[in-house]
């Protein structure tokens, strides 16, 4: 099965050519660096050792970067870090630290995986979460790199899929000496599709460092008003941000919202909704304006604040989880380190063991329907001991769960030891 899938593939360049071209048009990928989806790389090798780590897109990126930090320490080799997305690449050319290079990962075409590794070289693969491409996977196999899949998860449909595999999904697996899963769930899946060595280690954002905050920015603290953020919203979600806004400012007249889309390019639809519903508001942009003293809505198009406005705002309603698309949510961890009341929607499956292991201890509250979020809004921002309730208990369940970190450097230090890099120190 694996030889049919790659034999396929490179009969299918044009293809895959053509699907990166509409990407590009579509401006789901950078002109700059399309190149790197070829496996052509825009930098040069360092000198010294490479330790690969690959993230999807922003959510895993995030989690590999707080593993980054903590292996800066162990070994002064280079990072590799790759990613799929304009957005994570944007947050990794603010957050990678000096000794880490940024690429796109080479789509999974066998001459472009081989020209991908054969540049870099790497001594040592650290794999994120759940994104898992045979070819490149098999290739590293095939010439022996140790690798490992971090902060693992596997959904009940993925589940489902990679057992169709039968034991092809066994050999891309074994690519693997150890995985560090999430969840006692998904380690037994992951065993059933024949996983040799799996450790559960738990979720690895527990650890993440609180969003940075740009001290400059500091003075937008000083806004006097009630107010709440929406974060991270998708395509419905700001227009329901609008309605929920009108229906509250008949209890809370001076209440300012904030809307974060996930996606800043979004910008002139959100307006536009905006608008549809004839509120003001004022669109934060680059030179970062402030909302005036009579808006409605502060339209956030910014990427990389989200620390700072968690920080200001004492709700945070975090967003794909009332999308159009049918939801999957986003980390709540985040608000909660920053002392928010945090609410979700529904529709959390990419985030679900998250929310469930906050909502068994009321450390976020999960509305259901667009009368719910407004009662829970009403009532947070009215009720000052409430909220103060839901903001400790978010607190509280981050501090207790920050110790994950240790938990999977402990399993990642010998491999970095024995194969990381030569000048570990």
């Amino acid at each position: 099965m694996l030889g049919m899938y790659k034999k396929l593939i490179a009969r299918a360049t044009p293809v895959i050519s053509r699907v990166l071209d509409r990407r590009l048009a579509a401006g789901k990928e950078d002109p700059r660096r399309i190149a790197e989806r070829q496996g052509v790389p825009s930098q040069p090798r360092p000198l010294n050792d490479i330790v690969w780590i690959h993230a999807a897109s922003v959510g895993e990126a995030q989690s590999a970067l707080i593993l980054i930090d903590h292996l800066a320490s162990m070994t002064s080799a280079t990072f590799l870090m790759t990613t799929g997305t304009r957005t994570s690449a944007d947050l990794m050319s603010r957050r990678l630290p000096p000794q880490a290079i940024h690429q796109y990962l080479p789509a999974d075409h066998p001459a472009w995986v081989s020209r991908f590794l054969d540049h870099w070289r790497p001594k040592l693969v650290l794999w994120m979460e759940s994104e898992l491409w045979p070819n490149m996977l098999m290739e590293i196999q095939s010439r022996q790199i140790p690798a490992l899949l971090v902060n693992a998860r596997l959904s009940n449909k993925s589940y489902r899929y990679w057992r169709c595999l039968g034991s092809s999904a066994r050999t891309i697996l074994n690519t693997f000496k150890i995985i560090l899963a999430q969840t006692d769930i998904d380690a037994k899946r992951f065993k059933k599709l024949g996983s040799r060595h799996v450790v559960v280690t738990d979720n690895l954002k527990y650890s993440a460092a609180p969003l940075p905050v740009n001290e400059q920015d500091i003075l937008i603290t000083s806004l006097n008003r009630p107010l709440w953020v929406y974060a991270s919203t998708h395509q419905g979600e700001e227009s329901l941000a609008c309605r929920i806004h009108a229906r509250l400012k008949k209890h809370i007249p001076n209440l300012l919202t904030i809307i974060i889309p996930r996606h800043p390019e979004r910008r002139d639809h959100v307006s536009a909704e905006i608008l549809s519903y004839n509120l003001t508001f004022t669109q934060r942009g680059d030179n970062h304006a402030l909302p005036r003293p009579g808006d409605d809505i502060y339209l956030v198009d910014t990427l990389g604040e989200l620390g700072l406005f968690y920080r200001i705002s004492p709700i945070a309603m975090i967003g794909r989880s009332f999308s159009d698309d049918g939801g999957g949510g986003h980390n709540p961890i985040e608000a909660a380190q920053l002392n928010c009341a945090v609410l979700t929607g529904p529709h959390v499956k990419f985030q679900q063991e998250i929310f469930n292991d906050m909502l068994a201890v009321h450390a976020c509250e999960q509305v259901t329907s667009e009368n719910d979020l407004f009662n829970t809004l009403l009532s947070l921002l009215t009720d000052d001991h409430e909220r103060q309730k839901l903001q400790d208990a978010a607190r509280r369940f981050a501090e207790n769960k920050s110790g994950v970190i240790h938990r999977v450097m402990a399993e990642i230090k010998p491999f970095i030891l024995e194969h990381g890099a030569n000048d570990a120190v």
